[in-house]
Formats: structure tokens, sequence, C-alpha cells
């Protein structure tokens, strides 16, 4: 699809599948609605999957022309902003509910608006959701642990080293293949965008949007899927076990040898596990 105007932003649209039930997908950060390529083709028969670039991301425009960097983005801005375009885009491309499904810091937006407008939403796919808050507010060493695990990343970024902060963080959240192998141009777009993590740390953290907040995620009435990858980072087993705990109609898969970006690197496998949620929904 063009670039269109979408909850005041020129945003990138793009469309996988031919099938009956419509579908909006949220990538992660440093992504693109290419993305989800590989799961659409699995799908295209069953549905049709509706994806967009991120704001900053792809083919998308920035947040806003008024912002100023994404060094300066205000975190509760960025995430209002995705969610508002998720829950347009939602009511546009269907006449009633859609299958809502996100990765990563895409699966936090799909999260707070099937909160916030339960009656977009007929089903929620969670894909390793990055809502550290869970985990920091059900284990109270867990933040210490993350950001031990995160200490390169950080002080790379202190330093301004976006490259090696770029570097240790793929290590970490990349798609398993070392820095050196990923082409020139994909290392210098990592190393230009790496600053939008720290963009959206206190969003996911701090759980700005209040989804943690009582009886929130317990209100969420349609059928959820959380799905990791084994070999994730420790965290992400920490944020689903929170969420499964809360939610009232979740179910749970796991995707065996994968890690955090199993969407792109084990299509297949996510395709089967989502054919088989939604042969009962």
């Amino acid at each position: 699809m063009p670039r269109d105007l979408r909850a005041g932003g020129e945003t990138h649209w793009t469309t996988f599948g031919h099938g009956p039930r419509r579908a909006l997908a949220i990538h992660c950060t440093l992504a693109h609605a290419g993305s989800w390529a590989g799961l659409g083709a699995r799908l295209a028969e069953r549905m049709t999957v509706i994806a967009f670039d991120l704001p900053g991301h792809g083919q998308t425009a920035p947040w806003d022309a008024g912002m100023g960097e994404v060094q300066g983005l205000s975190a509760a801005m960025a995430l209002d902003f995705a969610t508002d375009l998720a829950a347009e885009a939602s009511g546009e491309i269907a006449t009633g509910t859609v299958d809502l499904m996100g990765h990563s810091f895409g699966a936090t937006v799909a999260l707070r608006l099937a909160v916030e407008r339960p009656d977009l939403v007929r089903s929620l796919v969670l894909i390793e959701p990055v809502l550290f808050a869970v985990a920091f507010a059900d284990d109270p060493g867990a933040r210490a642990r993350y950001e031990a695990d995160m200490s390169g990343y950080a002080r790379a970024m202190a330093a301004g080293d976006t490259v090696t902060a770029a570097r240790e963080f793929t290590a970490i959240w990349g798609d398993g293949r070392d820095w050196d192998a990923l082409p020139e141009a994909a290392r210098a777009a990592l190393a230009r965008d790496i600053p939008m993590i720290d963009a959206a740390g206190p969003a996911l953290m701090e759980d700005v949007a209040g989804v943690l907040a009582p009886g929130a995620l317990e209100r969420i009435a349609c059928p959820v899927l959380l799905l990791g990858g084994s070999a994730s980072p420790a965290i992400t087993e920490a944020i689903t076990e929170g969420l499964a705990a809360r939610l009232p109609h979740a179910a749970r898969a796991m995707i065996g040898g994968a890690g955090h970006m199993a969407p792109i690197t084990h299509p297949r496998q996510v395709g089967s596990e989502l054919q088989r949620f939604f042969d009962e929904v």
C-alpha cells in the first residue's frame, strides 16, 4: 500500500495474504512491516494480514517533525502514538473486530490496545512482549539481573558509541547472526537507529500506560496466545509468566531453538502455532 496519513502521521502499509480473516500486525523496534512476510505467507489462505511501519521505521515518517531527534522522544509519547495508530488501523481494516498480532515492542502496543479498546480486538497474539515492568513487579531482583545482562549496551550508549551499542544489543536480542556477518548497510542502520531502544525504555520498564493497573489485564476477554522462543533472553519468560497469570484466557506456546526474533527466523514453526490458535478462535 502507499504511504498515507494515519493518526496524524505519514504511515506506510503492507498487506500479506488474501484470506477472509482480517489481522493487524505490529513489528518490533528496529524492524519494519516486512518482518511479517514469512508469517504472512504461511497464513495467506486463511488471513489478510495488514502491517504498518512504526513511526521512524521502514518507509514511515518520523514520529513528528516537531519532536526533534529520536534521542529526545518521550517514551510515553511514542507509545501513545503507536497505540493510536493501531487503533485507527483496526477500525479501518475490518467492520468488526480484528485479530491483533504484535512482536516485542509491537506486542506491548497490541496489549495496550486490547486493554483500552477491547471492542476492536477479536484475538490477541503476543510474541515476546517486552513489557519489562511485568517481570520487575513480580520479582524484585529481575531488574538488577536485566541491567547486568544489558551492561555492555548501556556502557556503549553512555559513551556515545552507537556501533558498539548496536552490536551488544543484537547479540542479546537479534536474530542469532554474528555482528560481522550482517551486511554493512544493516550494521549502519542499526547503529543509526539504536537510540530508539533507550527512547522506548521508560515506557516498557515503568508501565507509563498503566497496563498493570489493578484489574486492567484481567478485563481482557478475548483469547490470547503468548508465544516465545526457548533460546530467548531469560527475562522474556518472566514477562510471559507474569502476563499468563493475569490474562484470563491466555494460552502459551514455545518455539524450540528460537530466540527473540522467532517471527523472522522460524516463520514455519510460528505459523503452525498461529494456525492452531486461530482454529480455536
